[in-house]
Formats: C-alpha cells, sequence, structure tokens
C-alpha cells in the first residue's frame, strides 16, 4: 500500500485519539483497525501493522511514568513473563484460529468489570496494600498467561482486561494499574509484532506513520493520567466501558461493514482535493 498526503494525516489524527483512549483505558485498536481496513489492509495485517503503533505508544507512556516514578519494576518482571509467553501463543495461532471465542471471552469481562466500578467504586481508587505486597500465585501467573494468549491474537480491548485483573486481583488503585498495563503492553507487543512480521502480515509505512499519532496521545493521557488521579480515570474508563458495551449490542457502529467511518473520510477526501 502506498502512503499519500491524505491517508498520512488520517493516520496521525487518528493514532492521535487511538493513543489517548489506550493509555487512559483501552479500546482504541477498533479506530486503529477501522482505518487501516479503510485503506485496504486485510483483517490480520491491520491486526499486526497495529502493534507497530502500539509498541511507540507504550514506549511513550511508560517513559513518562517512569520519570514521575511509577513503575514497580519488580512486579513487572514477574508478571511480565507470563503475559510475554502467552503473547507468543497467541500471536502463533492467529493465523489459523477463528477469534469469535475470544470476542465472547471480552464481552463477559467487560460487562463484569463495568459493574464491579459501579458497585465498588472505592476498590478502584484506592490501593489494597495486603494484595500489592502479596506474592503472585500459580493462578495469577496462569491469568496472565491466558491475557497474553488473548493480547497476542486479538489485542482489542486488552486495556480492560488488563486493568480488571490488575486491580481486583493484585490491588492497585486505577492510576497505578494503568501505568502498569502500559509496561505490560509494552513488554509483549514486540514478540508478538516479531510474529506478525515474520508471517508478513505486517505494513511497516502506515504502522509507524500511525505511530506518530499514537505517541502523541499517549503523551498526553500519561500526564493527564498522573494530574488527575484514579478517581479521574475512574470516569473516563466507565464511559469507554458504555461505549464499548453499545458497541457489543449493536447500538452504535459494532460492524467493519456498516461502519459510517467509510462515508466520512470518502466525503473529506473529496473537500481536500477540491481545496
Amino acid at each position: 500500500m502506498e502512503l499519500t498526503w491524505f491517508s498520512i494525516i488520517i493516520l496521525i489524527c487518528s493514532g492521535i485519539i487511538v493513543g489517548f483512549i489506550n493509555t487512559l483505558a483501552g479500546g482504541g485498536t477498533v479506530i486503529s483497525m477501522s482505518v487501516f481496513m479503510y485503506f485496504g489492509l486485510p483483517p490480520l495485517v491491520a491486526n499486526g501493522t497495529n502493534r507497530v503503533a502500539i509498541v511507540f505508544q507504550n514506549l511513550t507512556a511508560v517513559s513518562y511514568f517512569q520519570k514521575n516514578k511509577f513503575i514497580d519494576w519488580q512486579k513487572v518482571l514477574h508478571l511480565g513473563i507470563p503475559i510475554v509467553l502467552g503473547s507468543l501463543t497467541g500471536a502463533g495461532i492467529a493465523g489459523y484460529i477463528s477469534n469469535q471465542w475470544f470476542q465472547y471471552i471480552f464481552a463477559a469481562a467487560v460487562i463484569l468489570f463495568g459493574i464491579s466500578m459501579l458497585l465498588n467504586p472505592n476498590r478502584y481508587i484506592h490501593e489494597r496494600t495486603d494484595l500489592v505486597n502479596r506474592k503472585i500465585t500459580l493462578w495469577q501467573y496462569l491469568i496472565y498467561f491466558l491475557l497474553g494468549i488473548y493480547g497476542g491474537f486479538v489485542h482489542v480491548g486488552i486495556g480492560y482486561l488488563l486493568l480488571a485483573v490488575l486491580v481486583l486481583s493484585n490491588g492497585y488503585d486505577l492510576l497505578k494499574a494503568n501505568v502498569l498495563k502500559s509496561v505490560l503492553i509494552l513488554c509483549y507487543v514486540p514478540f508478538s509484532l516479531s510474529i506478525y512480521a515474520i508471517q508478513g502480515n505486517v505494513c511497516w509505512s502506515f504502522g509507524l506513520v500511525h505511530a506518530i499519532g499514537n505517541m502523541i496521545g499517549a503523551g498526553l493521557a500519561a500526564r493527564l493520567a498522573v494530574k488527575k488521579g484514579a478517581a479521574f480515570i475512574r470516569y473516563i474508563v466507565l464511559i469507554l466501558i458504555v461505549i464499548v458495551i453499545l458497541q457489543m449490542f449493536g447500538l452504535i457502529t459494532p460492524k467493519y461493514d456498516n461502519f459510517k467511518f467509510e462515508n466520512f473520510i470518502y466525503n473529506l477526501e473529496k473537500f481536500i482535493a477540491i481545496v
């Protein structure tokens, strides 16, 4: 696929939105996939290409969080190993297995996550030191391995799943959970990206241009998260969860075939050509 000035502008602008959403919560990959597929990338290639921008997006966020000393590297080491191994497994099977059952898992997890945030909001705002200081259990290693499989295979919405586990199982508040989420995604995405690249399912030009916007959005979101804290992040996550649930039930452009983005881009392209 060849880049034009029009496609570059769209990729960067959408990247800013995606980077911002992904850093504060998750789900921005739906936008990335829609953009890539509009420009002609097959779904599997779009899935692989999206990981290029995700690497740079999370590298930007993690750099800012590290600068402000928010990262628990010891916990990252323990949780990063199973999630990396899982992502290699997920990326390896991506071209052979339907992702439908992964979508069911994601749908159930997001709905339960949202209900939990409404019923017990303090759990997401205040850290539970007893859980944070507890040693990682075998069950937690297994959970992060399974999350790695999902991330390596589908990736869409992995941010919500990681936030839920980091808060409910590991005891972090939403701010620190967001920090660890970004670090863990940065740990595994380069490995899954490598597998997609080896299989020839990455369009580097589109991914790198999209990454410019992702980095800008991630930088803005990381600064906002540190400044506003866990309570602010909770409201953002709740809003985005509502949007995701509406998409799941087909109430707002849930599928690529009836997504209105294509009409918008077509009209915008004609306007730019006239100007």
